[in-house]
């Protein structure tokens, strides 16, 4: 959380970065400039409406930057926090004298009060993208109970050429219209979101081959030892600037190597191997304690490939893939990513695709979706049947036994075991 004394020269040195943050007050605890991606700032209160930690979390906006001076501000922020204190709940009284919210400021009522202290990070700057960007623009002035079907429809259509993301507004405002009702601000059932027809969503799942991991391999183990070599146009008027011939090599360090070859060996989520402490690593026992994955508290099976790489690895901080500094985690593996698949020649091939490789071995290998489901902590059966086409060895084998039947019978073999069909007298 930054901190710092908010005065003139704070504000006007305040500037976008792309996406919403605040910078909160070191002398009034609870003040701050909330900035949003366009650029709009103002001064902010936050409190919790009651006693305790379950009390909900309020946002109150003073007034836009530029309309009063931050002392002026810091002071009714002051004002504020003193009639909470006293029990009253000045965000509540301002959205009641107003009457009912625009969509916008439900938006931030919903984000303040029930996605930030119930989501975790990653899903709240989802929604906070989703209304920020889209839903306000398009509809931030309507009235929350006015919004109608046809207008959320129509921002749905427009949408069409992005089909997931289209969808995720209707979700995001589905969910934003149960919590308005919930809370008292729309009349209980409102919700404009409903009935609304989805877009056909093509799931996209890629599993690569036992030729196309080997050539994964070759490239990992290319690009952490001698590099991987540029491709360079020496004919393009920039080929001057590039580094000679000796110095045109893509190296990634032991780190994302092995953070690649985890994620194969083990079939888990990008993030819960880039934020792996080692105090989570039982190498004794072979397991991995995740304490909060996206399905909850997780354990993860470690086998021998898996083990090997870990027991290579030096440990010079907190994380067992550390990024720049030591003590912090490594934030992507986007370049070293792009170097191998590039090299290797696989095409649109994602991270994440590495999940569904370690899946599809065991439901090829006939392990069961049930152990599959197991090993990738999955929270619902539901979520491992997208898996169900490959766990084909039960059919494999009766399609065998069948077609082996009936090749028998063409070439006369009474190995077959082939029983002629007596018809039923009519």
């Amino acid at each position: 959380m930054t901190t710092q004394r908010i005065t003139k020269r704070t504000v006007d040195a305040l500037k976008p970065n792309g996406r919403e943050f605040t910078v909160w007050d070191d002398a009034v605890s609870g003040f701050g400039i909330r900035v949003r991606p366009t650029g709009a700032k103002s001064f902010v209160v936050v409190y919790r409406a009651g006693s305790g930690r379950g009390a909900p979390v309020r946002r109150y906006t003073i007034a836009v930057v530029g309309k009063i001076a931050p002392e002026r501000a810091r002071a009714r922020a002051k004002a504020i926090l003193g009639s909470v204190a006293h029990g009253h709940d000045p965000a509540n009284q301002k959205t009641a004298e107003r009457g009912t919210p625009t969509v916008a400021e439900l938006a931030d009522r919903f984000m303040a009060d029930h996605i930030e202290p119930k989501r975790k990070g990653r899903t709240a700057d989802f929604y906070r993208d989703i209304l920020d960007r889209i839903v306000k623009p398009e509809v931030g002035t309507t009235k929350a109970d006015k919004l109608t079907r046809t207008q959320v429809a129509r921002l749905h259509s427009s949408l069409s050429e992005t089909p997931f993301q289209a969808n995720r507004v209707l979700a995001v405002l589905g969910s934003m219209y149960a919590f308005a009702s919930r809370a008292g601000f729309v009349p209980e059932g409102t919700n404009p979101a409903r009935r609304i027809d989805k877009f056909k969503e093509s799931r996209r799942e890629r599993f690569l081959t036992v030729e196309e991991l080997e050539r994964l391999g070759n490239a990992i183990r290319e690009a952490e030892t001698a590099g991987i070599p540029w491709d360079v146009d020496e004919t393009k008027p920039n080929a001057k600037h590039i580094p000679k011939a000796k110095n045109r090599f893509t190296q990634i360090n032991p780190f994302a190597a092995a953070a690649l070859r985890l994620l194969m060996f083990t079939g888990c989520r990008l993030r819960e191997i880039l934020h792996l402490r080692w105090e989570h690593v039982d190498l004794e026992r072979g397991l991995l304690f995740l304490p909060d994955s996206k399905s909850g508290r997780k354990t993860v099976i470690l086998n021998a490939p898996a083990l090997a790489v870990l027991g290579g690895l030096e440990r010079i901080g907190p994380y067992v893939v550390p990024g720049d500094s030591p003590d912090q985690p490594r934030p992507d593996l986007k370049r070293p990513w792009t170097a191998v698949t590039k090299r290797s020649g696989l095409v649109g091939v994602r991270l994440h695709d590495l999940r569904h490789t370690y899946a599809s071995f065991g439901a090829g290998g006939g392990l069961g979706l049930p152990i599959i489901g197991k090993l990738l902590g999955h929270a619902q059966a539901a979520t491992t049947a997208r898996y169900a086409h490959l766990d084909n060895d039960p059919l494999r084998r009766a399609s065998e036994a069948i077609a082996g039947r009936i090749a028998a019978a063409l070439e006369g073999k009474k190995t077959g075991d082939v029983v002629p069909m007596v018809p039923r007298s009519a």
